[in-house]
């Protein structure tokens, strides 16, 4: 799956707290981008985890980003809350760790495709900055 709920919802968040001149509150976000509080809490605090977020506590508390928007990659964001990058497909980098096995690895005609496309996606999910995608 390319983008899964988490990784939806931190893109979304992220490109709100960007345009945010203090910290955002996690109520406030999800009221305002009409997301579930208690996911969109749970990607909060992954973000936090991975260092992208910070978070501060009391009046005025909320989520700041650690970093500009042009240092957080899109991967960076996905890798935090979905300990993965976003996949086109299923299938190994390497055509012979193939998970079929040797027999059907040998017959597969459209990995050599899948793998320039998942290798596209990769580098440019790696050098999309949330500056980028705000700007867009």
């Amino acid at each position: 799956m390319l983008f899964t709920k988490a990784s939806e919802y931190a893109l979304s968040a992220i490109i709100a707290i960007s345009k945010q001149d203090g910290a955002t509150d996690a109520v406030k976000l999800s009221s305002d981008l009409r997301l579930s509080y208690s996911f969109l809490a749970k990607v909060l605090q992954s973000l936090a985890k991975a260092g992208i977020l910070a978070s501060r506590k009391g009046a005025g508390g909320g989520f700041v980003l650690t970093k500009a928007p042009s240092e957080i990659t899109i991967e960076a964001l996905l890798r935090a809350v979905d300990d993965h990058c976003a996949m086109v497909f299923t299938c190994s980098a390497e055509l012979g760790d193939c998970p079929s096995g040797e027999t059907k690895s040998s017959l597969c005609l459209i990995w050599p495709f899948l793998n320039r496309l998942q290798a596209k996606i990769d580098d440019m999910l790696a050098t999309t900055s949330i500056a980028d995608l705000i700007s867009d």
